[in-house]
């Protein structure tokens, strides 16, 4: 039966005390890593303000609804891959992301951060706007850009992201041909390829005097062909918007550009669903807090935490007596049935049994399903693969891969081996995937995989007759883990963007209820897809 689960956490503990300063440290170190950017975009404010512009974060803030939630996206990416000293890495892609309310309808929102570098087009930038291309895709979503771009940094120039660059525009067709709108506020430089961005839009609004779009500017055109022409005459706002009919709309600065953006939105007729009132959990969220060790081989009865994000905290628990290590239940977060998968444990046979089974009872009711990971992986031993680990490990993998309905994960803690896998880990394509600040994600723990090599090494010099030397033994093992660990933080990874952000745990449930709500407007929501995007005419 249905049951408000009875909490056995003691919050006033001396150990919950130490573990709730140990993973306030880590969001205080997040929310500077994401002002970082903000700051270093602000600092730009004298040369926007002497052009009669807004900064980017500005033009988003004007844009979105006064008081209505914003969920931000991969603040993080390219954290530590542009440098790698820590102190001067610059977290976020150059470019602002998320998810909110334009004239009361969810849409995708993407911001050129022109304040850093002007807008040019970074590695890790170019795969964060591939990625919430795909969230808008899947989630039905209005894609709003707010683009002034410099283009590519000539003097980093990759070839490999030239070409995967032709990857953005596909996903503009795509969403257009799908019936979801794509609006663009040009409110700067569209050059070369960043040209495609306003052509392959179906609504676009151009900035006088600002707006700049065109295949070749005037220093390409001229070392290419001899021509002469001004940046007004190739591509300028006005000559778009009355001769080549690539802009719709002629906008006098950004505040009215931002306007008829609004405008437009709040023409498309899309109704918003309203929000469901639900009782919050009975176990406060500050808990989640301190639930976690920093030492992730610290057992933990992930009970604790589903308590504190569903409706009531009350759980449904399917089939508690068998694969205990593998927790399965059913809930409500914010109104919305789920289904919810975490571990206590390795993943046995009996437990991938029980989550295989589990997520295809979700798949007829219907329920999404929410992956609380907390795992070391599928379990291992003689009599783990005698049990036919492998094979029942692959159906929980083939139940994830083909689920029917909407799976999020939440990176909690551990993240290891084939169990990132089994529990929808970022190649198996969840809806949304957040981190922890704690979490860890690796193929193993670091001191294992340093034992491993070390058993290996040791072997093999013994089949030698070498006798290993424990100075270098010892730092080889030293070396292993430092890597190791270094690659699993959750910083680290975002930064790859193998998430779409870190979130402080005692937000989980508004970001949870947050994407279930997008994801059932995605559900109710009638498109009116076209054999091709709206074609410019």
């Amino acid at each position: 039966m249905t049951a408000v689960f009875t909490s056995r956490f003691n919050p006033g503990s001396a150990e919950a005390t130490q573990r709730r300063a140990a993973l306030q440290a880590r969001l205080d170190a997040l929310r500077a890593l994401e002002e970082r950017a903000a700051a270093a975009s602000a600092r730009s404010l004298p040369q926007f303000e002497k052009r009669g512009q807004l900064l980017p974060r500005q033009r988003v803030a004007l844009l979105l609804d006064a008081g209505a939630p914003w969920l931000p996206l991969c603040t993080l990416a390219g954290y530590l891959q542009d440098v790698k000293d820590p102190e001067k890495s610059m977290p976020g892609g150059g470019m602002v992301a998320g998810i909110g309310f334009v004239s009361g309808v969810r849409c995708m929102v993407v911001a050129s951060d022109s304040g850093i570098e002007a807008g040019a087009i970074q590695p890790m930038g170019l795969e964060k706007i591939l990625r919430v291309q795909e969230i808008a895709l899947q989630n039905r979503l209005p894609f709003i850009h707010l683009v002034e771009s410099a283009g590519a940094n000539l003097m980093r120039y990759r070839v490999e992201g030239f070409v995967h660059g032709g990857t953005l525009f596909r996903n503009l067709a795509r969403l257009s041909a799908a019936g979801i709108p794509v609006i663009t506020v040009q409110h700067g430089s569209g050059t070369a390829g960043g040209a495609y961005m306003p052509g392959l839009s179906d609504v676009v609004i151009m900035v006088q005097g600002r707006s700049r779009a065109f295949l070749a500017g005037p220093p390409l055109l001229m070392a290419a062909t001899g021509e002469i022409a001004t940046e007004e005459e190739l591509g300028g706002a006005e000559m778009h918007t009355a001769v080549s009919g690539l802009g719709e709309y002629l906008a006098q600065d950004d505040r009215e550009a931002i306007g008829l953006a609004r405008d437009v939105v709040a023409q498309l007729g899309w109704n918003v669903p309203s929000r469901i009132n639900a009782p919050g959990p009975t176990l406060p969220s500050d808990d989640l807090l301190s639930l976690m060790s920093a030492d992730l081989r610290q057992p933990m009865d992930m009970r604790e935490v589903m308590a504190r994000l569903v409706d009531g905290s009350e759980l449904l628990e399917f089939k508690s007596r068998y694969g205990m290590a593998t927790l399965c239940a059913q809930g409500h977060i914010q109104g919305h049935a789920v289904g919810l998968i975490s571990n206590n444990g390795p993943i046995d046979v009996a437990g991938a049994n029980k989550a295989t089974h589990f997520i295809h009872w979700m798949c007829q009711l219907g329920h999404p399903i929410i992956y609380l990971q907390n795992t070391t992986g599928y379990m291992v031993g003689r009599d783990s693969e005698q049990g036919g680990m492998i094979k029942h490990g692959s159906k929980m993998i083939q139940a994830v891969t083909n689920a029917t309905v909407p799976q999020i994960t939440i990176q909690c803690g551990a993240s290891f081996g084939a169990g990132n896998y089994g529990m929808c880990g970022r190649g198996y394509a969840p809806r949304f995937l957040f981190s922890w600040p704690g979490a860890k994600t690796a193929v193993m723990g670091g001191e294992q995989a340093a034992r491993t090599m070390q058993i290996v090494t040791e072997a093999a010099l013994a089949r030698k007759g070498i006798t290993p030397d424990p100075t270098e033994s010892q730092a080889q093992f030293d070396k292993i883990v430092a890597m190791f660990e270094a690659q699993a933080d959750a910083f680290y990874t975002s930064g790859l963007l193998l998430d779409d952000g870190v979130i402080d745990p005692r937000d989980t449930r508004a970001v949870l209820a947050f994407c279930l709500d997008t994801c059932a407007e995605a559900q109710a929501r009638t498109l009116r897809p076209l054999s091709f995007g709206v074609a410019r005419m």
